[in-house]
């Protein structure tokens, strides 16, 4: 199995994605409230959106999604 050797910044925006994904997961695991929608941290949106940007993996998502797998499956 080939293994990814990624670069400082594509690191980055895997770990990004990451903590994105779990505060996601977190908004919804808890009880709903009738009177708010789950939340998502705008700070973990703006990390994610950053780190992919500064990676050059913004718009490549089919390259980012290779890179997570390999690095993280």
């Amino acid at each position: 199995m080939p293994t990814a050797v990624l670069t400082d910044r594509q690191r980055a925006a895997v770990q990004a994605y990451l903590r994105l994904l779990h505060s996601v997961r977190a908004a919804f695991d808890h009880q709903p409230d009738p009177h708010r929608a789950p939340v998502v941290p705008i700070a973990a949106l703006a990390e994610a959106e950053r780190a992919l940007a500064e990676a050059g993996l913004r718009g490549t998502e089919e390259e980012f999604f290779r890179l997570l797998a390999e690095w993280c499956p």
